[in-house]
């Protein structure tokens, strides 16, 4: 493995400063799609708080929460991705999503 200042290149000849830097892109651009995704879907979950709200619906939907926890987790393991990581990561939402209705049925949104 060569090194200078600018560059480390592998024994396979790869700069492997460069190639961090491409694979940090890739990463900062999922991140990005991440958050515009969820944002994407506040918006759907603020419509259903709303909705709930003006119906005298609960702010949860325990039965509709381990649908979505099922069909997440199988899911996950289609995608290859850990289904315990990938219901942690459900609850979390859900759990905010809850916040947010009970701040909607209570008129604090």
């Amino acid at each position: 493995m060569s090194k200078t200042p600018e560059t480390t290149t592998s024994a396979a000849g790869v700069d492997v400063h460069a190639e961090l830097k491409r694979l940090r892109a890739s990463i900062d651009n999922i991140d990005a799609a991440l958050v515009h995704l969820l944002a994407e879907r506040f918006k759907c979950t603020k419509a259903v708080g709303t909705y709930k709200a003006t119906h005298g619906l609960p702010p949860a939907d325990p039965a509709r929460e381990r649908q979505q926890i099922a069909r997440l987790r199988s899911l996950a393991i289609d995608a290859d991705l850990d289904p315990d990581f990938a219901e942690t990561f459900l609850n979390f939402v859900v759990k905010e999503v809850i916040r947010h209705h009970e701040a909607i049925r209570d008129g604090r949104h």
